[in-house]
């Protein structure tokens, strides 16, 4: 029903409420508080203390309006009960006084402070009167709801009372009952009257839990039917491997597979031999040997005639990958392509050609693979590497460079649990936990501007050692005297007057692909001592010989930021140490230093980052698939989600279609939530 044919409200108002998004009497019902205040405890006026929010049940002693100092119109009221007395204040509200009157019973509910005599301002107020109905707004648990402008509290507890009493038995139970039997979960009436107007606190923590229980509910079954169409509506192709491609794999590396490792590989080998196309996340921390398990990947497709491609997000991690599957494959008669933009015509052009006849078998690249140019003869296998920087119509792009490949999307940011069952909840997910045998750990010292003489000191001492050293800023260029250092200015310090024997180099975002290369090939080459730089080496580089890390105004950067530049270095085989430079200002900027002190676990990091940030700032951008979630927080309400997570698979793998005549209203509701929106889900 239209919310302007609610008692109370009109055209006008509902022109109001719209801007509240209320535009039915069913939003009005699902337009819940956002916090409560119990307001049923009545006291005594001899027991108010100063700063307490307090309900008093008392009689209108006198009535009086004047003005303050300032020239504010102000209404007092003194109210008292067997036990004292006390003040309310109004400010520029004279209407009030034509509402109180001497010898009246009143409620009153705000805080009291201390000025020259206890005194409200402001309090919420209800005049007592025998054959009125039970208030909402004082002695009960009040709701109170987001405002906007013309809207007050009083008037949308009358309109949630009013939408509760004529049209809550109107609303259907989406939740099949033996899912609310199994989780002990009330009906949907009963929750939505005490979400709004709980008779105890028992009741509202049922009524939420029911609420926030049907959301994750309806999002986990949308997940597991886009699993389910994903495997069936393609056919994908069938991968052969044996154990003697993968032993001859084994003995081209220069290390052992760790056992996560091992474990990732034959799920992926798994994956790759069914006839549906692979869906796989594979996860690991900084360092833990995710492009050695991709590798093997690529070769499976390669090695049953089909090409394979992966797609990084910069030029220089495109640049470690074709370096690093060159070296490991071409032995094995693989030929390996690169193709980014900073290539000329000519070159692009003859791998575009090696890429459509097949002579390309593996082809590693940027966007650059996205180009309309861009043909591939019989792709079998797409990679994409640090996937949350690419947007969803990206990676739909790559894929359909070939009929149904398999898909491989590897992420350095281990994903939280609670993100793992939500955003990439229709994904299958190897893990890589630990890392290689043979790495050191590194130190993590956090150090303030007192402590620079010691750490160019220390600086000098790695760099005798034979080693090699990043200075990481925050950015490219000065702002402002007062604002975080810039790689540019203290670049051109740093060589003059700190370190004028040494050779320095300097990287940052804005150079041109062919100026990053070379800059990375001298600092590979042991040609530069220390490379100045801003986050451009987050990811994708990988020199052993670099023991030392100094990130400038540290507290700039996030936890998950600071985690990946740390593990630039540390590759080597020797101690290697990280120097957090900065003064922390903020609980959160002191937690991020200490969680970076205390750990180098990549998991835990990502856990204390999404607990400091948010799902949204840990994610980057919407456009990587945060369910927008009106009642259910994922990190709060993490419990209810899995149990929701259980039921829905479950009901999806009983019933894949929903075409059960009690399954019929979730089929309905995964229309109306999930339509056009992300492409999340394909209900017919």
């Amino acid at each position: 029903m239209d919310i302007r044919y609610l008692k109370g409200v009109g055209p006008k108002r509902a022109d109001i409420l719209r801007r509240l998004e209320i535009r039915t009497t069913y939003d009005m019902l699902y337009y819940l508080p956002r916090r409560y205040e119990d307001r049923s405890r009545f006291i005594l006026i001899k027991d108010v203390k100063p700063g307490a929010y307090v309900t008093l049940r008392a009689r209108v002693l006198f009535v009086s309006s004047g003005f303050t100092r300032r020239n504010m119109r102000v209404l007092r009221l003194a109210i008292g009960d067997k036990t004292g007395v006390i003040y309310c204040a109004w400010f520029n509200q004279p209407f009030l006084g034509k509402l109180f009157k001497k010898d009246q019973d009143i409620v009153v509910y705000g805080k009291a402070e201390r000025y020259d005599r206890l005194q409200i301002n402001h309090p919420e107020y209800e005049i007592i009167q025998e054959e009125k109905k039970d208030s909402l707004n004082i002695g009960r648990i009040v709701p109170i709801y987001p405002l906007t402008q013309d809207v007050t509290q009083k008037y949308l507890r009358y309109l949630a009372c009013e939408a509760v009493a004529t049209c809550v038995h109107t609303l259907v139970d989406i939740l099949p009952i033996n899912v609310r039997a199994r989780r002990a979960l009330t009906d949907i009436c009963f929750a939505i009257r005490n979400i709004h107007f709980p008779a105890s606190y028992e009741n509202l923590e049922r009524a939420r839990k029911r609420i926030i229980f049907e959301e994750f509910f309806i999002l986990q079954a949308a997940l597991a039917m886009k699993r389910k169409n994903i495997k069936e509506d393609s056919s994908g192709i069938t991968h052969s491997s044996d154990e003697k491609l993968l032993e001859g794999f084994k003995e081209l590396l220069p290390f052992e597979l760790t056992s996560s490792q091992v474990q990732a590989v034959r799920e992926i080998q798994s994956d790759m031999a069914d006839t549906k196309p692979m869906n796989r996340l594979l996860e690991g921390d900084v360092g833990s040997g995710k492009t050695v398990v991709a590798a093997y990947a690529l070769l499976i497709s390669v090695k049953n005639g089909y090409q394979a491609s992966i797609m990084a997000p910069t030029e220089i991690l495109a640049r470690q990958h074709y370096i690093t599957l060159s070296e490991l494959l071409m032995p094995l008669g693989v030929n390996v392509r690169l193709l980014v933009s900073g290539l000329g015509p000519d070159k692009k052009e003859e791998i575009r050609k090696e890429i459509l006849c097949g002579e390309a078998e593996i082809v590693v690249g940027t966007h650059a693979l996205l180009w309309e140019g861009i043909e591939f003869k019989s792709l079998g296998m797409a990679v994409i590497d640090e996937q949350h920087k690419f947007g969803v119509a990206q990676r739909r792009l790559l894929k359909q460079k070939g009929k149904n490949p398999d898909c491989l999307v590897m992420t350095a940011t281990p994903i939280p649990r609670t993100l793992a069952l939500t955003v990439y909840g229709d994904l299958d997910i190897s893990v890589i936990r630990g890392l290689p045998g043979g790495r050191l750990p590194i130190t993590t010292y956090c150090m303030e501007e007192d402590k620079r003489e010691s750490v160019y000191k220390f600086i000098r001492e790695e760099i005798e050692k034979g080693r090699q050293v990043y200075i990481v800023y925050p950015r490219i260029r000065q702002k402002s005297e007062a604002g975080p250092k810039s790689a540019t200015a203290m670049y051109n310090r740093l060589q003059e007057e700190v370190f004028p024997d040494l050779k320095l180099g300097l990287i940052h975002g804005k150079m041109s692909s062919g100026e990053k290369d070379k800059i990375m090939k001298k600092f590979k080459g042991k040609k530069i001592h220390i490379l100045v730089s801003t986050i451009v080496i987050e990811v994708g580089i990988d020199v052993p010989n670099a023991s030392l890390m100094v990130i400038e105004n540290a507290e700039n950067f996030g936890l998950s930021q600071l985690h990946q530049l740390r593990g630039r270095i540390g590759r080597g085989d020797y101690p290697s140490s990280c120097i957090l430079m900065g003064r922390p200002r903020t609980d959160a900027a002191r937690k991020r230093f200490f969680t970076m002190s205390e750990t180098q676990d990549g998991f835990r990091i990502a856990e204390e980052d999404l607990e400091l940030r948010g799902p949204g700032e840990f994610l980057g951008t919407r456009q990587h698939g945060l369910p927008e979630l009106r009642f259910g927080n994922i990190l709060r309400d993490f419990d209810i989600m899995e149990e929701a997570r259980k039921d829905a698979f479950e009901l999806i793998k009983r019933d894949p279609d929903l075409k059960e005549e009690r399954n019929k209203r979730i089929k309905e509701a995964l229309k109306t939530r999930f339509k056009g929106k992300l492409e999340l889900v394909n209900v017919g």
